[in-house]
């Protein structure tokens, strides 16, 4: 009985003789992720559905060529550009190219991969360290690193050390900042659950603090590898005699924007492997989190 009944003298309605009442289900937003609207949608698999987009804007890019509505010397046409793509890749000048830029990246990301994460397991680990450290990396990571490419090149000549150190400056921020956060963020029950097991300091950072940050580093490679591209593609830029960018250079010099779109194309699709490798690595590393979701 409600409150509203019991002030006006009425009883409850009986409904133990008819059928229940039955509340409509409210769906929630989790389940209707997993469970599909439609059998139709159902029958279409999701790579098909998330493969439309990009064929309707390939399609409408080459109806636009063949019109005449985007001129060739703005943009080449699909076709044209997988006609370029081939004949680079038959004379074996991509090939060539994308190795030599391979190189700068895994140089670039294996010297500042150690770089930032040194830095950081000292300054996460120690308040010393963090006072030492953490402050100058903050301040120098607050300045554009594309804009010290002229110091490189006076440093350091322009051949190819100021190309990798570019890498490995943009790589270095992104995991120093990635795993002392990852550090800093480990849940102080488990640390003290250690301690009440009688594990030493040296004990705790093997097997609680480093395993907790490790799904910090990982968010931290991640990002790292993108940064690598992106600053590969400004350092190709400092007198490079082979690599993608230099292929790019040549290319903006006689308006070939299907070289270029190439180049581009094939940053996207090495940056889309690394990405899948650091995904791959995650389901081997992290499937202790309760939480892991990478099955």
């Amino acid at each position: 009985m409600t409150l509203d009944q019991a002030v006006h003298g009425q009883a409850p309605p009986d409904v133990s003789a008819g059928t229940p009442a039955r509340a409509e289900p409210c769906p929630s937003p989790e389940l209707s992720r997993v469970i599909p609207v439609s059998g139709r949608r159902r029958s279409v698999p999701r790579w098909l559905r998330r493969a439309v987009g990009p064929v309707v804007l390939l399609v409408l890019w080459q109806v636009l060529s063949s019109t005449g509505v985007l001129p060739a010397g703005m943009l080449a046409s699909p076709g044209t550009i997988a006609a370029t793509g081939g004949g680079l890749i038959a004379d074996g000048t991509l090939p060539s190219a994308m190795l030599v830029s391979l190189q700068r990246v895994a140089v670039g990301l294996l010297l500042g991969g150690v770089a930032g994460v040194a830095l950081a397991l000292a300054s996460g680990l120690s308040r010393l360290g963090e006072d030492v450290i953490d402050a100058t990396v903050q301040m120098l990571r607050s300045i554009p690193w594309v804009g010290v490419i002229p110091l490189f090149i006076i440093w350091l000549g322009i051949g190819e050390a100021p190309k990798i150190a570019l890498i490995a400056l943009g790589v270095a921020f992104h995991l120093y900042l990635n795993v002392y956060a990852g550090i800093r963020g480990v849940d102080a029950r488990l640390v003290e659950a250690g301690t009440s097991l009688g594990l030493s300091r040296r004990g705790l950072i093997r097997h609680v603090v480093l395993p907790g940050a490790l799904p910090g580093a990982m968010t931290g490679l991640r990002y790292a590898l993108a940064t690598a591209w992106l600053a590969l593609v400004f350092g190709e830029q400092v007198n490079a005699d082979d690599g993608l960018g230099f292929l790019m250079n040549q290319a903006r010099e006689f308006f070939r924007t299907d070289v270029i779109v190439v180049c581009l194309a094939v940053y996207a699709i090495l940056g889309l492997i690394a990405d899948l490798l650091v995904r791959t690595l995650e389901r081997l590393l992290l499937q202790w989190r309760p939480t892991f979701t990478g099955q």
